[in-house]
């Protein structure tokens, strides 16, 4: 099943209280568990941190590829999960795309875990 058909991702801040206030739904915690899948990998990580770090909060593809020392393909379909995922925001500007974090999308996953 593609992560397109999974999220979005901006439903769990409505949805999933924290951990320890009730328990969480089926659905809600299949669409959780969708977003930290996208989330679960060393090199996304990097890139959420990078693009975050990086000026004005906003990175090309051709900024990422080096540091990250992957190929230009691989950290591209790295982008496309994060931003099918709902984490990142893509805006194309001549042949390259410039990434953004999605203001309060790692807050939604971080604050199920907040009372815990």
């Amino acid at each position: 099943m593609a992560i397109t058909e999974l999220l979005p991702l901006r439903d769990l801040q409505a949805c999933c209280a924290p951990i320890t206030k009730e328990v969480i739904s089926e659905g809600d915690a299949f669409s959780l568990a969708s977003a930290m899948k996208a989330l679960a990998d060393p090199a996304r990580l990097r890139l959420v941190s990078m693009i975050a770090a990086h000026e004005d909060g906003e990175a090309c593809v051709c900024d990422l590829t080096e540091p990250l020392g992957l190929s230009q393909p691989t950290v591209s379909h790295h982008l496309k999960v994060l931003a099918d995922a709902g984490f990142l925001s893509r805006s194309k500007r001549g042949t390259w795309a410039y990434y953004r974090i999605v203001p309060g999308s790692l807050d939604a996953v971080s604050s199920f875990f907040a009372s815990v």
